[in-house]
């Protein structure tokens, strides 16, 4: 048999083949799958960072940041009114009723201290951090376990220390004129300029129905910062399975501050302030804060507050 036939036979195929390839674009790569992570950073820098990889390997809507405000973004300079005081509050009410430190209606007097109080940020450039991911064109927002009674009090120290996040809020910018009962929650939240005030419900429920009110899509990955791990806890169980990555980052910064919570020096402190706030309360009137009248807590000696 003569192998020239089957010879060029063969490199006829072969340039065919190689016409076929080279005339047909490449698919691009599509980006790798998000896996979720769990860190923890005194930094707000490193969550901006990631952020921006982020940003570089999906669209800019595929991609939400999410902030917690507390001992995140701001923290309190002193002990009274701190995330760390209101726990020990809520911790009291309920293995030490009849404590002479357990002050009256914890959540009327915490607006007065949010009311009376200026905060700082958690680092000096935790604004300029946020202010990189959102010239970068990321969705990125507030999310708080605090209640709606403190909406003025909120934005007032957010605007302060220059925090907005207006212009990277979800649709739409300016948020909901009223409180609703989100999908999944059981109490009023608010959701306004990029801000949403969950009154202390499950932040993953919260953000899903967050999603689903503003009708966002599912991102590929949210990026949060949060000092409390429960929190982020509940978001990854939230997500979990849902095609959304999670990147949770535990904010330590103010560890140092909350571990150090002077219990009784808060409560001398209230002691101190509580005569003034209750003429400011008079002046200023009940939207602002409301502080409740002293009661005999049933079942307890009469004892004033702040001794034992």
């Amino acid at each position: 048999m003569n192998p020239f036939p089957l010879k060029w036979l063969f490199l006829a195929g072969a340039m065919l083949l190689f016409t076929a390839c080279a005339s047909t674009p490449p698919e691009p790569d599509a980006p790798p799958r998000a896996q979720n992570l769990l860190a923890e950073t005194d930094d707000l820098a490193m969550v901006a960072d990631m952020a921006m990889q982020m940003a570089g390997l999906y669209s800019k809507d595929e991609v939400l940041v999410v902030l917690d405000i507390d001992n995140t973004l701001l923290a309190m300079e002193q002990g009274l009114g701190s995330d760390q005081w209101y726990y020990w509050q809520k911790d009291l009410a309920t293995n030490d009723p009849c404590s002479g430190k357990l002050v009256n209606g914890r959540f009327a007097v915490q607006g007065a201290i949010f009311f009376a109080s200026a905060m700082r940020p958690t680092q000096p450039d935790a604004a300029e951090q946020v202010r990189r991911m959102q010239d970068s064109g990321l969705k990125v927002i507030a999310v708080t376990s605090r209640g709606t009674d403190y909406r003025l009090q909120t934005f007032r120290e957010l605007r302060r220390n220059g925090f907005s996040f207006w212009r990277s809020a979800l649709p739409p910018q300016a948020g909901f004129p009223e409180d609703f009962v989100p999908q999944g929650g059981e109490r009023p939240a608010r959701y306004e300029e990029g801000v949403f005030l969950t009154s202390g419900q499950h932040k993953g429920d919260m953000i899903n129905a967050l999603l689903a009110e503003t009708g966002t899509a599912p991102p590929k990955v949210i990026i949060m910062a949060d000092d409390k791990q429960s929190n982020l806890d509940d978001v990854m169980e939230t997500f979990a399975g849902s095609g959304t990555a999670m990147h949770a980052w535990r904010y330590s910064r103010e560890d140092e501050n909350v571990a150090a919570f002077n219990a009784q020096e808060a409560a001398d402190t209230w002691n101190a302030v509580k005569p003034a706030l209750i003429k400011i309360e008079r002046v200023f009137g009940p939207d602002n804060f409301d502080l409740p009248a002293d009661v005999i807590r049933e079942g307890c000696g009469v004892m004033p507050e702040g001794k034992e």
